[in-house]
């Protein structure tokens, strides 16, 4: 007991930060020494060795398929040149994990916040490197920081938001969710203007306005993705060798995919099916912000942001033809900052996403080469990796709905530093 009591404060919690990015640090350290990195970090290198030039590449993707600020982080670990490269993004990830901690529990002082810290540690520590090695585990606690801002301070939460949307897109989502929830819309929208005007002052001095918003077109012509969601049933079909259907490498964008009868057609349909699922959840959060009001007199914007968010972040990722694996980080800051804030509510999200997160460690990096192989036994941790991310969806619905159809008491919000 008197351990746990421990573990339950400010410093229990700093110590486990601290051990879990330590093994990180350490491993990337090593592999630094060795002139070596790790998954993604391998391409970012290059690219910052290149100057980000493409007629400097031998091949590959290029850099643009990422949005411009995407490009700061890499330049900044590519400072000391390739050996420490590794090393240096894996201490950015950690400063910007630490960033997200801290303002998740006040720096220490909600106490009532400090399980949900232990939360997020776990499942940084269960999604491995995944979160240390994809410019997707930079964004991630910079879209904690902001939900934790949320309703409160909705200009910064929206810099924020709009700053992460030009590093990897997602963050768009969690935007459209503040948008949506707070009385002051025109805050979010002038703070989106001036953050891209910003973003595109930068373009201009370094000469790449051109190819500013290449992100949005150089992937759209790719298939369908092996880990993605609508994928399974193709999936099925490959592993089962029914109908032609096979997996194979898309070297030019660095991706496994799975063609197959309808994969065509499919991969065609899934970015309006996307936009589609994205403007009825958004339509949905609306609808139970003004319905919650006239039934109830009020309602929880904290929480109704937070279900939106976490709706919207799993509509990305379940209508998404790319299913790449580091997409579940996406999901965790509202998850987070909703454990914080009702840590009742939110038990039932948090645990079904940390079997995600488990169930995806074992896809990549432990057996994604039987996974791309054939393999029956990781296909079917795949489908019940995805099947999972269905019902987290399914979940986050059904509490957007409830919301609208009967504002809950209200639950005191996070403390602002």
């Amino acid at each position: 007991m008197a351990a746990r009591s421990w573990l339950n404060t400010s410093r229990g919690l700093l110590a486990g930060f601290i051990l879990v990015h330590l093994g990180f640090l350490i491993f990337g350290a090593l592999l630094s020494l060795r002139g070596e990195a790790f998954s993604d970090t391998f391409i970012y290198r290059d690219w910052a060795a290149a100057g980000f030039n493409e007629a400097n590449l031998s091949g590959g993707p290029s850099p643009w398929v990422y949005p411009i600020l995407a490009l700061i982080p890499m330049a900044l670990a590519g400072l000391a040149g390739p050996g420490p490269f590794f090393f240096l993004w894996v201490l950015m990830t950690t400063l910007l994990n630490g960033w997200g901690l801290a303002k998740l529990t006040d720096r220490g002082r909600n106490q009532e916040a400090i399980p949900a810290g232990w939360w997020w540690l776990v499942f940084t520590l269960l999604m491995g490197w995944l979160g240390f090695a994809r410019v997707d585990g930079l964004t991630a606690p910079i879209v904690l920081v902001a939900l934790a801002y949320g309703v409160s301070r909705p200009f910064i939460a929206s810099v924020i938001l709009a700053a992460a949307t030009w590093v990897k897109v997602w963050p768009a989502a969690v935007m459209l969710a503040l948008f949506t929830v707070v009385k002051n819309r025109l805050l979010v929208v002038l703070a989106g203007v001036a953050t891209s005007a910003v973003v595109v002052a930068l373009a201009a001095v370094v000469g790449s306005v051109p190819k500013l918003l290449n992100f949005l077109t150089q992937q759209g012509d790719r298939g369908m993705q092996l880990e993605a969601t609508f994928t399974t049933p193709w999936l099925w079909l490959s592993v089962l060798n029914v109908g032609d259907s096979r997996m194979y490498m898309n070297t030019d964008i660095n991706s496994m995919q799975v063609d197959g009868p309808g994969t065509a057609i499919m991969s065609v349909l899934m970015q309006p099916l996307l936009i589609v699922a994205a403007l009825l959840v958004a339509g949905l959060t609306f609808w139970a912000l003004h319905n919650a009001k006239t039934n109830g007199g009020g309602v929880d914007r904290t929480e109704l942001l937070l279900a939106g968010a976490l709706t919207l972040a799993t509509a990305f990722v379940v209508f998404n033809k790319v299913g790449s694996p580091q997409f579940m980080v996406w999901l965790a800051p509202a998850v987070a900052v909703g454990l914080a804030h009702s840590w009742r509510e939110w038990r039932v999200p948090a645990a079904i996403l940390t079997a995600i997160a488990v169930a995806t460690f074992f896809i990549y990096p432990l057996f994604y080469d039987a996974l791309s192989h054939n393999n029956p036994l990781m296909a079917g941790v795949l489908t019940i990796r995805n099947v999972l991310l269905v019902v987290l969806f399914l979940w986050s619905v059904r509490r957007l709905y409830l919301l609208g159809k009967k504002a809950p008491a209200p639950v005191p919000a996070l403390k602002e530093s």
